[in-house]
């Protein structure tokens, strides 16, 4: 395992801070805002974060058997340049473009079914999702699950409670930026600890 993520604590937040930063601005956020314009917030809420839930687990089980598969450095290697690419990606500011599809739901489901369903179609595969296997599969996963799922019920709440107005204070370039700069650094690292 890589030793710099490999402890608990520094793996919660590394993921914690990493998913957070990647997920301010991004298109489940707005699908979160989106239906708390509209229905009662806990159950948007609850359906988002039990999404996520899932979602995360299924992803760190994934990159732990992928990293139990593939010899260590490997797997290091492919994470570092994911994260090199995610990085990019983020720098680039074609997420902003992205993120301007807000789902609207009009089913009869309940909120927490429709928001549940729309929060899954919207992250399966996504930047986020891949990079949580990818953090578990050189870190604890059990520290990559629980602060990858807490970065993604704060991101959740801030988009159902408080999006609005974070969105016309903070500017989600800026927070793209950030996010973009992580990754990279991530990557760096986990390319660098290959040789040391």
């Amino acid at each position: 395992m890589l030793e710099t993520f490999s402890s608990f604590p520094v793996a919660l937040v590394s993921s914690f801070s990493l998913i957070t930063l990647a997920e301010i601005g991004d298109k489940s956020q707005l699908v979160c805002i989106a239906l708390a314009v509209r229905y009662r917030a806990m159950p948007v809420l609850m359906g988002a974060i039990t999404a996520f839930a899932l979602l995360n687990l299924a992803a760190v089980l994934v990159g732990a058997a992928v990293a139990n598969w593939l010899p260590e450095q490997v797997v290091t290697a492919v994470v570092g340049v994911l994260f090199l690419l995610f990085g990019a990606h983020a720098l680039s500011g074609s997420d902003i473009e992205e993120d301007n599809d807000i789902i609207n739901d009009k089913g009869n489901h309940g909120i927490f079914f429709s928001t549940f369903l729309l929060i899954t179609l919207a992250e399966f595969g996504d930047k986020t999702q891949i990079a949580v296997a990818g953090l578990a599969s050189t870190s604890d996963i059990a520290a990559v699950w629980l602060g990858s799922t807490l970065a993604l019920a704060v991101t959740s709440g801030i988009g159902v409670l408080a999006g609005r107005t974070i969105m016309q204070r903070v500017s989600i370039t800026l927070l793209h930026r950030i996010s973009g700069s992580l990754f990279i650094l991530f990557g760096f690292s986990a390319l660098l600890s290959l040789w040391w």
